[in-house]
């Protein structure tokens, strides 16, 4: 993971990636919720916000809600972005595994502050805990076929810098 994603302490002594990380696995479970139930985002954010199972002072709250928000906003952009690397349609995508994947490519867009291997790294290790027994591995070639895409100057100069 990157320095400057570890470096910052924020309350109760968590850095910013423990915060995020936290953020981007309660967005996974809402997202998933959203998808499956098509349950309204709010209804959805208000019950993961007053369960106290899912821990969410833990979380960044505002990238959290960017990620429950903004994915919903960008859905035919990131599809569209999905289709050109799938190996099959978007509704075949496992949906733990597409949430995840939906997550990864926002952020890749959206998110140019949180560098591609970083959410490459998270979305891995979130399709780990969250999906199927080789989820992770379907997220990671996904993923890794849209950074050249999506992020080719930030790409290249890591290829470079080896």
């Amino acid at each position: 993971m990157a320095d400057h994603e570890a470096r910052p302490k924020r309350s109760g002594g968590q850095s910013r990636s423990a915060m995020r990380r936290k953020a981007r696995s309660l967005a996974l479970q809402a997202l998933y919720s959203w998808q499956i139930a098509g349950q309204p985002l709010s209804d959805i954010e208000a019950q993961l916000r007053s369960d106290p199972e899912y821990d969410f002072d833990s979380a960044d709250g505002a990238y959290f809600r960017e990620l429950l928000r903004g994915v919903p906003a960008h859905l035919d952009e990131i599809d569209e972005q999905l289709k050109q690397v799938l190996d099959r349609s978007v509704a075949e995508v496992d949906p733990i595994e597409l949430a995840i994947l939906r997550i990864g490519v926002f952020e890749m867009t959206q998110r140019i502050d949180v560098p591609y291997k970083v959410v490459i790294n998270e979305g891995i290790e979130m399709a780990k805990v969250f999906g199927a027994t080789d989820g992770h591995k379907y997220v990671n070639g996904i993923l890794d076929k849209l950074a050249p895409r999506l992020r080719s100057v930030e790409v290249n100069a890591s290829r470079r810098g080896r």
